[in-house]
């Protein structure tokens, strides 16, 4: 592996990680377990055509989890020195003696742990000069300003780089890692003026900076949708179909995802408690996990268990096949880990047939949602209630732009009532979904 502008090797985090173990053990630890890492990155912001912001980060950092028998105590530093670690080392054992027996603590079987090595392509280092980043920004905004003169300010263009390498490492003989590498290029502008002004943005994310789409192309489709919302209205109240559009889509995923998610589950505080094996969405709804996509956004060999990912169903015909588990969440429940500590990795939802626009003419008559307000989802209930803006549909037809109303619904009743998943798949995070076009939600308006 490239030590390509890291501080530290790869070997000499290996190096750490070990030496944490073998210390920990000398000092009593029953057993171990520790993460090394370090990041650095370069971000640039640029307004009306002027520089705004560079920013420079560069971060490194150890955290060690030390058990005696089912006592847990965890500690952290950012000092690679080595008193610095073992002193970490001693403040989690500490803690530790402090710390009520947990039965449910302790390391994964060892048979589940990750062995070898897995290479999914998740690093390409790109470091432009600050120059060639202040380029690319400009050309994004400037995109975004020649689209019409009624763009006439900018919240700002940025360009970020950024990448990191880490080791992961436990007393069960487990020890992994790898470098990866995150780019972004993002616009957001305001059409209009006084009090009609409106604004939207659109970014683009990927491992590798060539898949990032181009600058121009993302000022000028932010320009747009900004322009778009000109003339923005209320609507009276109404219950209708409401069709998410695609980035707002996999938020209504992460939603499902964090109410069968271990922590949720434990605690009962999800409006989907024993749902393993019942029907939560309609039979055409599939999704699946698949965390060896080469460059995938959440991709990984391991979770922050260091247990070993495997692909999944997660939903099938609309019926749930497993939740989002890590070892400690598992025991909780007495079931078995599915290798999610840290989060779901790549979730792929069946797309359908139709894209945006047909979407829109199979509602016929609703509401378009592209940009969602405040957090009001109660995952204890499922209400689901949030401010929201898009464009009301009229005989399957996108017409007139809306504002300052309200969506509201149930969760479970949303799910169960997908009519549709849209093929405009958009990737920008670990949910791969297109728009979701739901039955029936209440809007609140005029």
């Amino acid at each position: 592996m490239s030590s390509q502008g890291f501080s530290y090797p790869h070997d000499t985090l290996r190096d750490m990680a070990q030496d944490l173990l073998d210390y920990a053990r000398s000092r009593g630890a029953s057993a171990c377990e520790t993460d090394v890492s370090e990041g650095f990155g370069q971000s640039v912001t640029v307004r009306q055509g002027e520089v705004e912001t560079i920013e420079y980060n560069r971060d490194k950092d150890v955290g060690v989890t030390a058990y005696l028998g089912q006592r847990r105590g965890y500690a952290s530093t950012s000092d690679f020195s080595r008193a610095a670690l073992r002193a970490t080392v001693d403040a989690a054992l500490s803690i530790a003696r402090f710390t009520a027996p947990d039965e449910a603590a302790g390391l994964p079987e060892a048979e589940l742990l990750a062995r070898g090595e897995t290479d999914l392509d998740l690093y390409h280092p790109w470091m432009p000069p600050v120059e060639d980043a202040i380029d690319i920004a400009r050309r994004c905004e400037a995109a975004a300003f020649a689209v019409s003169p009624l763009v006439k300010n900018s919240e700002g263009a940025s360009v970020s780089a950024q990448q990191s390498h880490f080791v992961s490492a436990n007393s069960l003989g487990f020890m992994g890692g790898y470098a990866a590498s995150r780019h972004y290029l993002s616009c957001s502008v305001i059409a209009g003026k006084g009090d009609a002004m409106q604004r939207d943005d659109w970014y683009s994310s990927r491992r590798d900076a060539a898949e990032l789409a181009q600058p121009e192309l993302i000022g000028a489709y932010a320009a747009r949708r900004a322009l778009s919302r000109l003339g923005a209205r209320k609507i009276a109240t109404c219950e209708v179909p409401v069709l998410f559009e695609a980035p707002l889509a996999a938020g209504l995923i992460g939603n499902f995802v964090y109410a069968v998610s271990g922590g949720s589950l434990y605690r009962k505080s999800s409006f989907l408690l024993d749902s393993l094996g019942t029907q939560i969405f309609p039979s055409h709804m599939h999704i699946s996990e698949r965390p060896h996509l080469r460059r995938g956004l959440a991709s990984s060999p391991f979770d922050d268990d260091g247990v070993a990912t495997r692909d999944r169903e997660v939903v099938a015909a609309g019926v749930l096949q497993g939740y989002f588990l890590s070892v400690y969440s598992a025991r909780k429940l007495g079931m078995r880990t599915t290798g999610n500590a840290g989060g779901s990795h790549n979730l792929l939802v069946r797309p359908g047939q139709h894209d945006l626009a047909g979407l829109a003419a199979l509602m016929g008559r609703g509401l378009l949602v592209t940009e969602l307000l405040g957090q009001g989802v109660n995952y204890v209930t499922g209400d689901y209630s949030r401010g929201a803006s898009g464009y009301w549909v009229e005989n399957g037809e996108i017409g007139h732009p809306v504002q300052e109303i309200t969506i509201a619904g149930n969760l479970k009743d949303m799910l169960r009532n997908i009519v549709a998943v849209g093929n405009d798949v958009l990737v920008r995070g670990s949910k791969h979904v297109g728009s979701i076009l739901i039955d029936r939600m209440t809007v609140a308006g005029a």
